[in-house]
């Protein structure tokens, strides 16, 4: 099952105060964007979050689950009415993340 298209903008909007939030469609879902940096994923209208101790301790409840079958185990967020709490989160994951690879020239 796809995500909304509503949700998604929902959880754009959610996490603006972290930087310039954008998703993408990929494989029928979405990947989430912080200033061009990857840190979720929305499926089946649940939103993930890439693991990173920096934010284990600032989470709520700790829920690891795979955001789609294969996959590795992501924070699965359900408080995402919270905009505060998540703009926090995105902030501190990115911080942790690695720089996105500079995409090559063709």
């Amino acid at each position: 099952m796809a995500s909304n298209i509503d949700f998604v903008q929902y959880i754009t909007d959610q996490c603006a105060g972290a930087g310039i939030i954008t998703s993408k469609k990929m494989f029928g879902d979405y990947g989430i964007y912080c200033d061009g940096k990857i840190f979720g994923l929305i499926c089946d209208d649940r939103f993930y979050l890439k693991p990173t101790e920096a934010v284990r301790s600032l989470l709520r409840t700790i829920d690891m689950q795979p955001p789609y079958d294969g996959a590795k185990d992501y924070f699965y967020i359900a408080d995402v009415d919270d905009r505060d709490y998540l703009s926090l989160l995105v902030r501190e994951t990115c911080k942790a993340l690695p720089e996105p690879k500079p995409k090559k020239k063709k």
